[in-house]
C-alpha cells in the first residue's frame, strides 16, 4: 500500500506567549507544495523503516521515526499488535521546515490503516496525527488552513488559482526547540512581549482571490529572525531572492530552507537559476495539493 504526501510552506506563522506546557499558542497558515514523500506498507511481522532518496542517511530509522511511531500509535489504536515495512521514498527536504518527517507519519497512518483492513475514518487518523506532533494532521488533509492552538486544529482556507514557489536549501538542518527556544530569547532581550496571535486578514484575502503579489507582501513568520541568527546565511539566500524580483520571500517554518513566491512558473525557474550560487540545492513546485492519498 503506498500513500503520496506534500511538504508545505508556512505563509503566515505568528508566534505567541510560551505556555505552561512549554509549547506557544499559533496561528500557523499551511500551504501544502508540490514536493512528495511516498510510504510503502508491506505485510511483516514487526514493524520496520527503510528510507530512499534524497538525503535518506539522515532520517532515523529507529524508535524516533515519526512514521514509526505513527504506525505504532495507529496499532495501539486498534488493539492488535500489527506489523510493516515501512518504504520511505524522500524528495521532501530533510530537517528543513517543510515538515517532512510530520508527511511521513502521516502517509504511514493511511498507509497502514489500508494495509491492515481498519476502516479508521479521517476524524479517527486526525486524533492519532494531533498527538503525534502539531504538523501531522496537516499533512493527512493538505490544500491550505490555518492552525491554531499548536497548530493541530485545522479550518481549511478558500484558495482561488495556484501559487508558485521557489525553495532554497541549505547545509544542515535547524533544530525546532532551539528556534523557537531563540525566539523567546531574542524577545525578551528586546524587552518585547509577545502578543496573542491572529489569522492576517490581508493574507487570507489574498489566498481568497488568487492575489500572488497580495500574498507575497502578507507572508510572514515569527522565527524567521531566530532561525537567521542561527544561521546568518539564510538572510543572503533571502536577499538574492528578493533581488531577483521574488513577490516574498521567508524562512519556511523554523527553516533552514528559505521559500520564495514567483509571479509564474517561468519566473520561478528564473529564480531557480539565480538562487543556485547561494545555497545548497533549489527545488521548485506549486500550491496548493491535497493531503496524504493512496497511490
Amino acid at each position: 500500500m503506498t500513500v503520496r504526501v506534500p511538504g508545505k510552506v508556512n505563509l503566515q506563522l505568528s508566534v505567541g506567549p510560551l505556555r505552561d506546557d512549554g509549547y506557544h499558542d499559533l496561528v500557523n497558515v499551511f500551504h501544502a507544495v508540490s514536493l512528495f514523500d511516498e510510504v510503502t506498507a508491506v505485510e511483516a511481522a514487526t514493524l520496520t523503516v527503510r528510507v530512499e532518496g534524497d538525503s535518506a542517511g539522515l532520517v532515523p530509522l529507529d524508535g524516533d521515526n515519526l512514521a514509526i511511531r505513527a504506525a505504532r500509535a495507529l496499532a495501539a489504536r486498534a488493539g492488535r499488535p500489527y506489523g510493516a515495512e515501512l518504504v520511505i521514498r524522500k524528495s521532501i527536504p530533510v530537517a528543513g521546515g517543510m515538515a517532512g518527517g510530520s508527511a511521513d507519519a502521516a502517509a504511514a497512518l493511511v498507509a497502514c490503516d489500508r494495509l491492515w483492513g481498519l476502516g479508521l475514518t479521517q476524524r479517527d487518523l486526525l486524533d492519532i496525527a494531533a498527538d503525534l506532533g502539531s504538523d501531522v494532521p496537516f499533512a493527512l488533509l493538505g490544500g491550505t488552513a490555518v492552525g491554531t492552538g499548536r497548530g493541530e486544529m485545522l479550518t481549511p482556507l478558500p484558495v482561488r488559482g495556484t501559487f508558485f514557489w521557489v525553495f532554497a536549501l541549505a547545509d544542515g538542518g535547524l533544530s525546532t526547540p532551539q528556534v523557537y527556544g531563540e525566539c523567546d530569547r531574542l524577545r525578551e532581550a528586546a524587552g518585547e512581549r509577545a502578543c496573542w496571535p491572529a489569522l492576517s486578514d490581508q493574507l487570507a484575502a489574498a489566498l481568497r482571490d488568487g492575489d500572488a503579489p497580495g500574498l507575497g507582501k502578507s507572508l510572514v513568520n515569527d522565527l524567521q529572525p531566530a532561525a537567521i541568527m542561527l544561521r546568518r546565511s539564510l538572510a543572503r539566500t533571502l536577499q538574492v531572492g528578493r533581488d531577483r524580483g521574488a513577490l516574498g520571500a521567508l524562512v519556511s517554518g523554523s527553516g533552514p530552507t528559505c521559500a520564495f513566491l514567483a509571479e509564474s512558473a517561468e519566473h520561478a525557474l528564473d529564480l531557480s537559476v539565480a538562487l543556485k550560487s547561494a545555497c545548497r540545492a533549489v527545488v521548485s513546485g506549486y500550491g496548493p495539493v491535497p493531503g496524504a492519498v493512496v497511490v
